[in-house]
């Protein structure tokens, strides 16, 4: 079966062209989404992607429709990969029924992670120039919340387990606190590292 997946950005534009293409291309079912392309929430993007089957192949007029960037474009073709779906983007051609399509998708996943490295590399120069010039200093240690030592001492007489702990003081696994004390003893217990991001 061939299934159609259209977006548009605003309500006000017309769907009318991408369906005239799907419809020429032979498409049996269409997803239609009204919402910017930075936009995570897609409804009907959500919906086509529970129903595609094996054998199934998704045809969309181009990737800036589909997909939100290169890394959500591999990820959206991966699950369909999983569920033995094809691929077929019009403007790029890109069609992983062939070789040539399957090399595309390999082209724009090396980018990807060229492009990853970059960004990693950029960060890693700017942290060590702040770090000589005394400008960085990590991330802000929060205040203990205030119920903080009561739950921590429930903990130490087993009232409560370390995660009950974490939930009753609304705190996250990686929430920083001082390098001592009960709360690093209560990160201990859960095995975190306060310094993971």
């Amino acid at each position: 079966m061939k299934i159609g997946y259209i977006r548009i950005s605003t309500e006000d534009q017309n769907t009318a062209r991408q369906e005239v293409l799907l419809h020429d291309l032979g498409v049996d079912e269409v997803f239609i989404d009204k919402a910017s392309g930075k936009n995570a929430d897609r409804p009907e993007l959500t919906h086509m992607m529970e129903y595609v089957r094996r054998g199934d192949t998704v045809i969309i007029e181009s990737i800036s429709r589909f997909a939100r960037n290169t890394r959500d474009l591999l990820d959206l073709v991966e699950r369909l990969t999983e569920k033995e779906v094809e691929f077929v983007s019009r403007k790029e051609a890109i069609d992983t029924t062939t070789p040539t399509g399957k090399f595309m998708l390999t082209v724009f996943a090396a980018v990807a992670e060229l492009e990853r490295e970059y960004i990693l590399q950029c960060q890693r120069e700017g942290i060590a120039i702040a770090k000589t010039k005394s400008q960085y200093t990590g991330r802000k240690l929060l205040p203990l919340p205030d119920n903080f030592e009561r739950v921590v001492s429930r903990w130490r007489a087993g009232e409560i387990t370390a995660i009950e702990a974490m939930w009753q003081t609304r705190l996250k696994p990686n929430t920083e606190f001082m390098e001592n004390g009960p709360e690093a003893e209560l990160d201990d217990q859960l095995g975190y590292n306060r310094y993971d991001y």
